[in-house]
């Protein structure tokens, strides 16, 4: 069963950095497209960014584009997502997803993704 464990969440203060991991087991990471999500108190989850398999393509939701950048490692399975430039609007828990696919575009769709993980909190306060 494929597991997915976030980590690198925390307080930080607006126009700070942090990067998130996502530490996948129970399968190869290789064969999963990644996507990074969100949820603030009181709204739904958002998609962040995702990478497609093998990392060819990325994609962004407007509000992150050019601050957030998402990568991959398949030899350590593991996915990143590294937040710059924060914002108090970013704050929220983020959680990563995975799904198999094989498409040469990923989704930011959360309704396509099979797996999560239990998400990390990120608060940008001063």
């Amino acid at each position: 069963q494929l597991q997915l464990v976030e980590s690198g969440g925390g307080l930080v203060q607006p126009g700070e950095s942090l990067r998130l991991s996502c530490a996948v087991s129970g399968f190869r990471l290789s064969i999963y497209d990644i996507g990074w999500f969100r949820q603030a108190p009181g709204k739904g989850r958002e998609g962040v960014a995702c990478i497609t398999r093998a990392g060819h393509s990325t994609d962004f939701a407007d509000s992150v584009k050019g601050r957030f950048a998402i990568s991959r490692d398949d030899t350590e399975n593991t996915a990143f997502l590294q937040m710059n430039s924060l914002k108090p609007e970013d704050t929220a828990v983020y959680y990563c997803a995975a799904v198999p696919r094989l498409f040469s575009q990923c989704t930011l769709s959360r309704d396509e993704y099979n797996d999560w993980g239990q998400g990390t909190q990120v608060t940008v306060s001063s």
